[in-house]
């Protein structure tokens, strides 16, 4: 059995997984030692992990999960993957980004997969039906923009995302509204349109907290997947396990 830990920006999430399908995922403030005992208590085969962090996460948890694992593995840019990662500036590659290919990858093998993670930045990233990443975008997420308008002018509200949408807004906090929640809308449309004119057959997938902010927003079709990142990185766990068996 294996445990995937996801440490975001904000939050982390941990899941479990056994012959490749996810028996839970829980999103909590802190993944803390105390919580490898609980779940070794409660699955006595757990013995496999990785851990995946965007930033950088207490020693004593490194030290748990080292000496409680049979093995375990620290995702990082020299971590191998089961897809060809032609990325120019690998050391700089966001984990959670190649995560999500990698769970794309498992889902919808060589084919053309554009996936779209919305969290605090929005990214658009491809991987293509030769099983090789060739890159993608970074745009400032939802909350980033309405954040933006308010810290970069000197009159503007701090205005929240709602789920309904109009064309322009009647006043300045609907008029926010409308420019960022459209404005990340087009974009996304865009972008879909782009890589649909150049690759046959894509298949989108959307992700990310704030991946059902574009249900029933978008011309194009797609997918929605809340746990591809644990999805790509049990895959990833599980391609070092078959590698070092090999």
């Amino acid at each position: 059995m294996n445990l995937i830990i996801d440490v975001g920006n904000t939050r982390a999430k941990f899941s479990l997984f056994n012959k490749g399908e996810m028996i839970i995922s829980v999103p909590v403030d802190e993944f803390l030692p105390e919580h490898i005992k609980i779940l070794q208590n409660e699955h006595p085969s757990l013995n496999k992990a990785i851990i995946s962090s965007v930033r950088d996460y207490p020693v004593e948890l490194k030290k748990e999960l080292h000496g409680k694992f049979d093995i375990f593995i620290e995702f990082n840019a020299s971590t191998p993957i089961p897809f060809e990662n032609h990325y120019r500036s690998k050391e700089t590659l966001g984990y959670d980004r190649l995560a999500a290919i990698a769970g794309a990858n498992k889902l919808y093998p060589d084919s053309n997969i554009l996936v779209i993670d919305a969290g605090t930045a929005v990214t658009f990233d491809f991987i293509n039906n030769k099983n090789q990443y060739l890159g993608g975008n970074i745009s400032p997420g939802i909350d980033l923009r309405f954040k933006a308008l308010h810290t970069f002018t000197g009159k503007l509200p701090l205005v929240k995302q709602e789920g309904s949408n109009t064309l322009f807004g009647d006043t300045t906090e609907s008029a926010i509204r409308a420019g960022v929640q459209n404005g990340l809308i087009y974009e996304t449309d865009r972008t879909i349109e782009s890589f649909n004119d150049s690759y046959d057959n894509l298949k989108v997938i959307i992700t990310g907290g704030n991946a059902i902010f574009f249900d029933k927003k978008l011309k194009n079709p797609f997918f929605v997947h809340l746990n591809l990142v644990a999805l790509g990185l049990n895959r990833i766990l599980e391609y070092n396990i078959e590698n070092n068996q090999g």
